[in-house]
């Protein structure tokens, strides 16, 4: 994980790589890489707007799984709670023949508990 906050500005990536090594022989091998860069910029008001992708590669089948997202978030309160909801658009630049394709949407609710 790399992150960078800059003024409104928070960027970086999340990468890793996942093997599997124990298990039933029955078990499929797993042998994943895992890549997620993010934009997003957020303003005074706690609206915030991001640009990622949750991309997935499949070295086994040499296939892969990248999903594009725009997302809108807002922090708000619900009495003394604070909560933020995230929503926008989800487009499948490239995916396995029996994955998703073409657009989707995504929304997120994430109660929130600051210090």
């Amino acid at each position: 994980m790399a992150l960078k906050q800059q003024g409104h500005w928070t960027y970086g990536a999340l990468v890793n790589q996942i093997w599997s090594f124990a298990g039933p022989d029955s078990d499929p091998d797993v042998n994943q890489a895992f890549i997620q860069p993010f934009f997003s910029y957020t303003t005074p008001t706690a609206w915030t707007f991001t640009f990622t992708s949750e991309s997935t590669y499949d070295w086994d089948a040499e296939q892969w799984t990248v999903p594009l997202d725009f997302l809108v978030a807002k922090v708000f309160k619900i009495g003394q709670q604070h909560a933020q909801l995230q929503l926008g658009p989800r487009y499948f630049a490239d995916s396995p023949p029996l994955g998703p394709h073409k657009w989707g949407f995504r929304i997120n609710f994430v109660l929130m508990y600051p210090k």
